[in-house]
């Protein structure tokens, strides 16, 4: 299990002067009367997404018999691309499991580095299962996108950042996949302000982490497509990531296709910023009922989307 706030400050010293402190601005757009909403930009973080923070922060603690082994991990496509970039700071040579359906910028962005790509599945289910397969065949050190105590620590170092920046924010939203980054952010925050409310928000076509507080435990759901692609897929059944957002997070919002996608074009035309899918889901969330607080902050998790993608939905 995690180490609480403690774990998250260490893994700040760790990844200090690898990963970006990023903006939190305040959007005038967003902001209206008795409300400013307020952007946490990660989509500026090293490789266009917040996942180099736990990356780093879990391979910098890496036992020279860890590295030996080998560095195994699956990806939707963020995850690998920051464990890829890490691997590089780090001199090693990383193997990234990706679904054969996985984003083509994202894919073509690891292809960049010195690593050996395995594409399997067709689903990030598939492809996970895949890759522990391979762990337990091979002895490989994995290296999770959530379901790990350092990953979920290096992630929380952007709820320590936004309350040093704004500690007077009233709520957060934070985009959930496997629940890496909520949980993280979930014990920074509620650990130093816990009257600040926290959100998490999933597409309504991927609501496993919703579908998991609603039944008080993991439950397999039907993948089904969404733009969203970094929040699709479900949870390893022994995720630690589900007991700290059970115990602390306030509630989930569920945000539709279309809302997300005019999320991103709107982003587009007011901002001037590329996000993806999985990014706009926090703007989305912004519309529900109990986001209306007088000073809100939603987590921009990313902006690594193909170009033809992005062209077609901001039109």
């Amino acid at each position: 299990m995690t180490g609480g706030i403690e774990s998250v400050r260490q893994a700040a010293c760790r990844i200090d002067g690898f990963a970006r402190h990023t903006p939190l601005e305040r959007s005038t757009w967003l902001s209206g009367t008795g409300r400013e909403v307020w952007l946490k930009l990660e989509c500026f973080q090293v490789t266009g997404s917040f996942k180099p923070r736990g990356a780093m922060a879990r391979l910098a603690t890496l036992s020279e018999v860890e590295r030996s082994r080998g560095i195994l991990t699956v990806s939707a496509g963020n995850h690998g691309l920051a464990v890829a970039h890490a691997c590089s700071q780090l001199g090693l040579l990383p193997t990234i499991v990706v679904p054969r359906t996985a984003s083509s910028a994202k894919v073509a962005a690891i292809r960049r580095y010195d690593v050996t790509l395995v594409e399997s599945g067709d689903t990030y289910d598939e492809a996970e299962q895949a890759s522990r397969a391979m762990e337990r065949q091979t002895g490989m050190t994995f290296v999770s996108p959530y379901n790990d105590p350092d990953v979920i620590a290096g992630q929380g170092t952007i709820g320590l950042e936004m309350i040093a920046a704004e500690p007077d924010l009233d709520g957060i939203v934070v985009p959930v996949g496997g629940g890496g980054l909520i949980a993280g952010v979930l014990i920074a925050v509620k650990s130093l302000k816990p009257r600040i409310k926290v959100y998490g928000v999933e597409p309504s076509a991927s609501p496993t982490m919703l579908k998991a507080l609603e039944a008080g435990r993991l439950v397999v759901i039907p993948e089904e497509p969404t733009i969203a692609d970094g929040l699709a897929g479900n949870v390893e059944p022994d995720s630690m990531t589900f007991p700290i957002i059970q115990r602390l997070v306030d509630d989930m919002i569920l945000v539709d296709e279309p809302s997300i996608r005019k999320a991103m074009a709107r982003v587009a035309r007011e901002d001037h910023l590329m996000i993806e899918g999985s990014a706009a889901a926090a703007i989305a969330a912004l519309a529900d009922a109990r986001l209306n607080l007088p000073k809100v902050a939603a987590v921009i998790t990313g902006r690594n989307i193909s170009l033809d993608l992005f062209l077609e939905i901001a039109r």
